[in-house]
């Protein structure tokens, strides 16, 4: 398998899926301004929507979506728990947690990194955050991860995009809970491993 990924973007959810899982793999770097594929070549003719991440499978395929893309992962290797049984109520759960990271936090976050959006519309957006860390600090309160005490795709994935919180000035650190769940993933080897990969953490000397 190839990952294509910018460093610290969504891609860093499956990167990490990917280390969890013990799935060997390449990483491609991928610029998000130029969409030139490091090394050279044109991302565009790998994903036609431009963006990060893309999964090449071994048949050459291309996945894209980070939430189908992190289940595909996690079924490649289902003894790691990364994800619940296919069918199951779990199941279901982990899905209902990875389409309301992808919509209400995810996309919540792209207008708040985009130079032409105004003060006004970035306020309405912060707020919004707000109010959706308000609740999901209420439930991080009593348990480890989303899902209880098993780490699943779905905290890969909620790990990455609460990072963003420190480019767009919303500091995690006002929901306790919140900064809490972020340091126990944080602290993760694999999560590590992925963070030092993508420049993102200085190797220990």
């Amino acid at each position: 398998m190839k990952l294509y990924y910018s460093p610290g973007a969504c891609s860093l959810s499956p990167h990490i899926a990917l280390r969890e899982a013990g799935i060997p793999f390449d990483l491609q770097k991928v610029s998000t301004k130029t969409k030139e594929i490091d090394g050279g070549g044109d991302f565009w003719t790998v994903n036609g929507k431009g963006y990060v991440p893309a999964l090449q499978l071994d048949s050459g395929e291309i996945l894209t979506e980070g939430p189908a893309i992190v289940q595909y992962i996690a079924d490649q290797k289902p003894e790691s728990g990364l994800a619940p049984k296919a069918g199951s109520l779990e199941r279901y759960r982990l899905q209902e947690w990875l389409n309301f990271i992808t919509s209400e936090i995810h996309k919540q976050f792209s207008p708040l990194f985009n130079p032409a959006t105004n003060a006004e519309w970035k306020a309405g957006v912060t707020a919004n955050l707000t109010k959706r860390f308000d609740w999901l600090d209420k439930q991080l309160a009593a348990k480890n991860y989303l899902l209880g005490d098993q780490f699943t795709v779905a905290d890969g994935y909620l790990f990455t995009v609460l990072s963003w919180g420190k480019y767009v000035d919303i500091d995690i650190a006002k929901w306790p809970a919140l900064a809490a769940y972020v340091a126990r993933v944080a602290a993760r080897p694999k999560v590590q491993q992925a963070l030092t990969a993508e420049g993102l953490l200085k190797k220990a000397a």
